[in-house]
């Protein structure tokens, strides 16, 4: 550990010592930039103090500056997007141009303004032309103006509750974990241009605070060239800046809600013309951090600490760095179940009576990013940045291991695991005439650490065992062999002791890309090619072409567009080694159902992904954006679990296909209201057999299944009204699940046959909502058989008897509605520079008993949040 922390320290200090080297336009990150531009007269004499506000109706990106006594002005760290820019000023005729920005490259507007009854007022494509974008990449923009009014489910994953609740293509699974466009975690984040494709969910890593974020485009579509890896749905967010903030602009936030949830906050923006610094933190308390088993919080306590700050600084006029800084610690109980806690009938080593499983995780995340951009030319600017990211994940079993005892854990385990990624990206933009060009280069490498302990705590584990030549363990007369003999020492029932792996690798990645946006007439291509250079446990590299064409028809406000994309996929990094390499151990071999003693180290994978869209403004008020989605994957990856530890483990399938639909309906500002409605149906269909990864036969005969990420349907709405500005507002949130694929749950193989339900527990036949007539089961009476005729569930639907197909017709979820609420005002006090908000968010407000998932292969039995409230007082200055 040692060792693995000096080497985090000495890649630390490398990429910071490179960063002050290249020390030698305002603030913008790789995902953004700057409007500048001088407004004068037709005389050509500057205008002070005329006001430029540059907006994106469906975004809600909105932002207003006032020229200097030179007539200037500069809007910074302004995300990708196309933008309504209207300018006024005292005595003179409005002026309104639409701007599309596409490059880090700087936009200058020189504007001349006519003077007083003579100027005539220029609308641009007020006929909605300005609600769509002719691009051939589907995608979702969300800014602050959203969801800062948006009621977000979970506060410990707040970033990924806003990505299920505003974008397309996203089934919801617990724990802040989703599921983008059909895949497990096939998904990625750019923050400021450094690019994270690990695992965000709050079992994995600690996320960037919502609040630093000050815009995201979220692309569920053929990604351009400069987009690898994990590209499923690829979340591009562009941070808050000081930069610009001459007076400091800030707030302090607190609120406190049900499960004893109470949440403190705080973020300060200032700067100049040349520096900005912008910095949040905040803290959450919670008796609910993770969505447990039950309905029924049981040991879900949680805390979260974390703490974001940019720096931007302008070194001269063409030169400028901006450094991004993070770190987030959270600590939580792993929930339990009533098996966890009653241990019915069971004792430990000694004949004690087990006690409730106290199980318990912590994870550290650090991030420092810095980064440099020099304007070249008015066509050109060139980005140098440096990464260093560190996630160091803690799982602490009970303080007694045989409290780790359930009907789906056999073993206790203890996790010691770290992450290191650190990397060095540059890029170069260049815009000239209908040509947007960026050239890029990232090479990064993943250190990998894990070290494991574990004891097995089943008596019972070993018995149910066979031997190599065939006869149980434990039988009498008989000699004992592997993995009988393998297993012995470090079964703690049998007086044994803990077995320990350790396990270390370096994740070497390097990246390549050419891309040119074409913007000719009504036409526009995406042309651009990727390489990517794998050498991990195991090496690939693949060319990856990515082509795109959208077509805009004028006249009717229509876009449609065709994209092609070849992607690399990459293992992911969660415990790869011991999914690689853990069949190589005869002790771990026969608890992770390794096939073979052979190694099954996992090799990346490589897709093809066609999309086929439209884009469609109905006047001014309404605009549709739709894709239809075909992937076919080779490698295609999920996770696997040891027993119900935290030893989630990535495996590979065959090959993967997965078509589907997503779409959006918004409606930009109207008198104060505003609307969104985002669906998607994905088809997720699995060929076996596994080929990698513990667990893995490769030679095992060939099927299709879905796995537990496909869902028929899922939508949100969210409804959005403010009268006037300073008046309160309502946010409302409707959101359906068809549900995704389940677990083991039994089903009726003919309409005669009893199904048999003693595989399950009775604390697990409750969780499933099981019952036989009228008959539902209980803590201390379970189901053991049922009739097909009166067998049930009230929270799975289960295929009709003879109808179970693991295809066409698997069992799933129940589907589920969900209701919530968030009212509040901005200004209580009508306050002018100081102003009082608050609050009040009720989610799940039926309070609906639903699952996200059961006995998933994942993650187990996870429950939606119970009906809560929570109020927020703010201060802002």
């Amino acid at each position: 550990m040692l060792a693995s922390d000096l080497k985090s320290l000495s890649a630390a200090f490398l990429l910071m010592s490179l960063f002050a080297l290249a020390l030698h336009a305002s603030a913008q990150s790789s995902s953004s930039t700057s409007i500048t531009g001088t407004i004068t007269d037709q005389s050509g004499a500057v205008i002070p103090s005329a006001t430029v506000e540059v907006r994106n109706p469906v975004s809600g990106f909105s932002r207003s500056v006032v020229t200097d006594a030179g007539g200037k002005f500069v809007v910074p760290n302004v995300p990708f997007n196309p933008y309504h820019v209207a300018v006024s000023a005292v005595g003179f005729g409005p002026y309104a141009q639409d701007v599309d920005v596409r490059s880090t490259v700087p936009v200058n507007l020189n504007v001349t303004l006519k003077v007083g009854a003579s100027a005539e007022s220029i609308t641009v494509e007020s006929n909605g032309g300005d609600l769509i974008e002719n691009t051939p990449t589907f995608h979702t923009d969300v800014d602050r103006g959203l969801f800062d009014k948006l009621p977000l489910e979970s506060q410990s994953s707040s970033l990924s509750s806003l990505v299920t609740l505003s974008s397309p293509g996203i089934a919801a699974d617990s724990n802040g974990l989703f599921h983008g466009m059909g895949d497990h975690a096939e998904n990625s984040f750019m923050v400021d241009g450094q690019p994270i494709t690990d695992q965000q969910s709050k079992v994995f890593s600690n996320q960037i605070p919502l609040d630093s974020i000050a815009s995201m485009e979220v692309i569920a579509g053929a990604p351009p060239a400069e987009f690898g890896e994990k590209t499923s749905v690829v979340i591009n967010a562009t941070t808050r800046s000081g930069q610009g903030l001459t007076t400091p602009n800030g707030s302090v936030t607190t609120s406190y809600g049900s499960f004893g949830t109470s949440t403190i906050g705080f973020n300060l923006g200032y700067g100049g013309e040349k520096w900005g610094n912008f910095i949040s933190a905040n803290g959450l308390n919670t008796g609910r951090f993770l969505d447990p088993p039950e309905f029924t919080v049981i040991h879900a306590k949680g805390n979260e600490e974390n703490i974001f700050d940019r720096v931007d600084y302008k070194v001269s006029s063409a030169d400028s760095i901006q450094l991004n800084l993070g770190f987030t610690r959270s600590w939580f109980q792993n929930p339990n179940s009533f098996d966890n806690v009653l241990h019915t009938g069971q004792t430990d080593f000694s004949g004690n009576p087990l006690r409730p499983t106290d199980q318990r995780s912590q994870i550290r995340t650090f991030n420092i990013a810095p980064s440099w951009t020099r304007v070249l030319s008015s066509n050109a600017v060139f980005t140098v940045g440096g990464f260093v990211r560190h996630d160091q994940y803690n799982y602490y079993p009970s303080p007694n291991l045989f409290d780790d005892l359930s009907p789906i854990q056999q073993e206790s385990v203890a996790q010691d695991r770290t992450l290191t990624n650190a990397g060095l990206r540059t890029t170069l933009s260049y815009v000239k005439g209908a040509h947007n060009i960026k050239l890029g280069a990232t090479y990064q490498q993943t250190l990998l650490n894990e070290n494991d302990s574990l004891g097995i705590v089943d008596a019972g584990l070993l018995p149910s065992l066979t031997n190599a030549n065939g006869n149980p363990c434990f039988v009498s007369g008989v000699a004992l062999a592997s993995p009988c003999t393998d297993l012995l020492p470090f079964d703690l029932t049998r007086g044994g002791g803990l077995f320990i792996f350790r396990g270390h690798t370096d994740v070497k990645q390097l990246a390549l890309y050419a891309q040119d946006q074409i913007t000719k007439g009504n036409w526009s291509f995406n042309l651009g090619l990727r390489g990517d250079f794998y050498n991990g446990l195991t090496t690939h590299n693949e060319p990856e072409p990515r082509l795109g064409v959208a077509y805009n028809i004028k006249r009717t406000n229509t876009v449609l567009r065709l994209s092609y994309a070849r992607v690399l996929e990459t293992p992911f990094n969660e415990n790869l080694i011991v999914a690689s390499l853990g069949c190589d151990s005869p002790v771990l071999n026969p608890l992770l159902g390794c096939a073979s003693s052979a190694s099954t180290p996992l090799s990346p994978g490589w897709r093809n992904e066609f999309h086929a869209g439209l884009q469609q403004a109905f006047g001014k008020y309404l605009v549709f954006s739709g894709e239809y989605i075909w992937k076919y994957t080779h490698n295609a990856y999920d996770f696997s679990i040891l027993g119900n530890t935290p030893i989630f483990f990535p495996i590979a399938w065959e090959r993967s296909k997965i078509p589907g639909f997503a779409g959006r309906v918004s409606v930009p500002n109207l008198h104060g209201f505003s609307a969104l409605m985002v669906f998607s149906s994905v088809s997720a269909r699995f060929f076996l057999p596994q080929v990698s990864g513990a667990g893995a036969t490769p030679l095992a005969s060939a099927g299709v299944f879905r796995i537990d990420h496909d869902e028929k349907f899922n939508q949100t709405t969210h409804v959005q009204y403010q009268p006037w500005k300073n008046a309160p507002w309502l946010g409302f949130n409707w959101r359906y699940d068809s549900g995704l694929v389940a677990g083991a749950v039994p089903f009726a193989t003919d309409a005669t046959t009893p199904v048999d339900l003693t595989g399950l527990s009775a604390d697990q036949q409750m969780q499933a909502g099981l019952f036989c007539g009228n008959v539902f089961p209980t803590l201390s009476s379970p189901l053991t058989s049922c009739v097909p005729s009166r067998f049930g569930s009230t929270r799975v639907a289960i295929p009709a008897p003879g109808t179970e197909d693991d295809d066409h017709n698997p069992p799933r979820i129940a589907p589920r509605h969900l209701f919530d609420i968030a009212v509040g005002d901005d200004n209580i006090f009508r306050g002018d520079q100081y102003k009082w908000s608050l609050r009040f968010t009720a989610i799940n407000v039926t309070n609906k008993v639903a699952l996200y998932n059961f006995l998933s292969t994942f993650s187990g039995t996870h429950f939606i949040t119970p009906r809560s409230y929570s109020i927020e007082l703010g201060f802002h200055f």
